[in-house]
């Protein structure tokens, strides 16, 4: 965990540059376009790092739980939301071992984080487990198989120091694997390239680019049935 707490001072400072924030937005759209919750619903934010996505979904009118397993990133995010305003509790929690009960939460978000972890089905399968009947599960993680995941790779591979040293990027086929059953839907976004111009960081250039290219970051959803009590 020693090479995330490096990065956790500078890790907002990519969000603030014309590229970071134009990626932040895509993603964040296609995400919320995907599921939506509900103003007062409890959620799980996993691996929210600096708090990012929690403050967002604060800002929808969510109770937000965040866990991350950095405690230099939790002291980050506490701290933004303390500024906003906002209401936010955040733990340091392994997302292998969560220390909540069976079916707590209305919904859950994971944004960014199963890039770093490597036994991705036990991880999924403790998320499920303290995901209500009826909720839902998002999951959105780099494309191995993009231009973005395959310059990831390299830097993991030729800087030792690289927070992607210790990655493991996705596909969507690993997604699709991890519980098809109960899988509604998955999407694509960030068709613009790591080498893209200011200029070309528009909504327009990104659809255009959809219809040729790989997508950086993918999305999965989930939905847990309704058990019958709820149905009843």
């Amino acid at each position: 965990m020693m090479f995330i707490n490096e990065i956790a001072k500078n890790y907002d400072a990519w969000y603030k540059k014309p590229l970071g924030a134009f990626v932040d937005l895509v993603e964040t759209n296609t995400a919320l376009k995907l599921y939506s919750p509900a103003q007062g619903l409890h959620i799980l934010d996993a691996g929210c790092g600096t708090g990012n996505f929690s403050i967002k979904l604060c800002k929808m009118g969510c109770k937000v739980t965040g866990i991350d397993i950095s405690e230099d990133m939790l002291a980050i995010a506490r701290n933004k939301v303390r500024q906003g305003g906002l209401n936010a509790i955040f733990y340091k929690m392994d997302i292998y071992h969560l220390n909540f009960p069976d079916n707590y939460f209305d919904g859950i978000y994971s944004m960014a984080a199963f890039e770093f972890i490597h036994q991705p089905q036990e991880a999924y399968n403790e998320l499920y487990r303290v995901l209500k009947p009826g909720g839902k599960l998002l999951i959105g993680a780099i494309n191995r198989n993009s231009a973005w995941g395959k310059m990831y790779e390299k830097i993991g591979q030729q800087d030792p120091k690289s927070v992607f040293r210790n990655a493991a990027l996705k596909t969507i086929d690993e997604f699709l694997r991890l519980d098809p059953d109960h899988l509604i839907a998955t999407r694509g976004c960030v068709h613009i390239p790591p080498d893209a111009s200011e200029e070309s960081l528009t909504l327009e250039e990104e659809e255009r680019l959809s219809q040729t290219s790989e997508p950086a970051f993918i999305i999965a959803l989930w939905q847990k049935p309704e058990n019958i009590y709820n149905i009843l």
